[in-house]
């Protein structure tokens, strides 16, 4: 069905900004470092997120919607640390998963990330980080083999500031065993709010929103409850729509 768009009207009213996809994906990911219960509001009822459920179905974890944008999260029973091929294609937070799932069980399987066909999808940064952290990286058929006794808190710089490298890194250095250090980590509010999460669940996190973050491994995280930061996208395309059309947006 085509969108018909007349133009030359004045935008006026109050809107409510969504969850943000690129902060909910990696906290939904998160949830997996524990095996306690997590609920997690405001977010985006999606096909990523959707995606992103059934992934973590497959992997055996207890999560439900309750209402269209309250998820709750248990991820005591994983029966496997391999993601689907099927479905992990389809999105590129897929790879998110590996640093968790690493972190709890010394191993994930996972595909290369999918998701758009607009450029490429490297996950070399997070690879180059779980190596200096200890693990053994294997590339089979069509998915990447990870595996450790246990991750230990290195000191890693990154070559580029790659959000979902620093994100995968800051779960899986949760964990770790010792004080890991990322350094040209990214500074997106996405990532703060990953942190912040993680941080409600007992981990200790330090310089999240700087170049450098700090992450002292502990033994274990609990669960929490976590409300995700509306969408800066989202809301920033309306404040674009208003000053355009001379509206008057809340």
């Amino acid at each position: 069905m085509p969108i018909v768009i007349e133009g030359k009207h004045r935008l006026a009213g109050e809107v409510k900004i969504g969850g943000a996809k690129n902060a909910a994906l990696p906290i939904i990911a998160a949830t997996l470092l524990t095996g306690d219960e997590c609920l997690l509001e405001n977010v985006p009822f999606i096909e990523d997120i959707r995606n992103m459920v059934r992934v973590l179905q497959h992997l055996g974890v207890s999560v439900r919607f309750e209402g269209p944008n309250t998820l709750r999260v248990k991820a005591t029973r994983i029966s496997r640390a391999s993601l689907p091929v099927d479905l992990a294609i389809k999105m590129r937070a897929s790879f998110l998963m590996a640093g968790p799932l690493l972190a709890c069980f010394g191993q994930a399987e996972a595909p290369p990330p999918g998701g758009c066909s607009i450029g490429t999808r490297p996950v070399s940064v997070d690879l180059k980080g779980f190596q200096t952290m200890g693990a053994e990286v294997e590339f089979g058929a069509e998915t990447y083999v990870i595996r450790v006794p246990r991750l230990k808190g290195e000191r890693l710089i990154l070559d580029y500031p790659s959000h979902t490298g620093t994100e995968n890194l800051l779960m899986a250095a949760c964990l770790a065993d010792g004080t890991t250090y990322i350094e040209n980590a990214s500074i997106e509010p996405e990532v703060v709010d990953l942190a912040s999460f993680l941080c409600s669940m007992g981990a200790r996190i330090y310089g999240a929103g700087t170049s450098t973050i700090r992450i002292e491994g502990v033994r274990r995280l609990h669960g929490a409850a976590y409300r995700i930061m509306p969408d800066r996208m989202e809301a920033g395309t309306f404040a674009l729509g208003a000053l355009i059309t001379g509206g008057d947006v809340i």
